[in-house]
């Protein structure tokens, strides 16, 4: 049985990321969570450190559309895929109607929990344009809140929902 050494084991790993619509060069250790290269190596801080057991959700973001756990994802696992965090929503100075209806409506409360919710619902609204108020609670059953009682959230996502659907080109 071969036993690994130090040696075998790489320092720091060199890729390149597709975040937010950009392709950009990292290096970091090889046990590092996609949400530490996220926060500490790309400076990207809206995803947020929650549980860190995957239990609530803050940390939630889009990896190849999907809603995915950035603290259970090691970042090598990311190589080639596409990853969308809270910070690529925004069009410049126009927030996304989700963002815009999580202020407006009181889905953010304190704020901790809204980046992961406001990804979790993206990816909804991406597949599911006209969801029901029950959908919804099922799709953002992962996002924990301890603020706002979940009403405002479904609230929001509906009202994003409607703004969505009113922008799209009609053929």
């Amino acid at each position: 049985m071969n036993a690994v050494t130090d040696q075998d084991v790489p320092r720091r790993v060199h890729m390149s990321l597709r975040v937010n619509g950009e392709d950009v060069e990292v290096s970091f250790a090889p046990y590092k969570t996609l949400l530490e290269v996220l926060r500490e190596d790309l400076g990207l801080t809206g995803t947020k450190h929650g549980c860190e057991l995957g239990e609530c959700g803050a940390c939630a973001v889009l990896v190849d559309g999907a809603p995915l756990l950035s603290c259970l994802t090691l970042a090598l696992e990311c190589e080639g895929r596409s990853i969308e965090t809270i910070e690529g929503l925004a069009r410049g100075t126009e927030l996304h109607p989700l963002q815009a209806a999580f202020a407006d409506l009181g889905g953010s409360q304190c704020g901790y929990c809204t980046p992961g919710a406001v990804m979790t619902a993206k990816a909804l609204l991406d597949h599911e344009p006209d969801p029901s108020p029950q959908r919804i609670k099922e799709a953002m059953s992962g996002s924990l809140c301890r603020c706002t009682g979940y009403n405002q959230i479904v609230e929001s996502v509906q009202q994003a929902a409607r703004c969505i659907n009113e922008n799209r080109v009609k053929p």
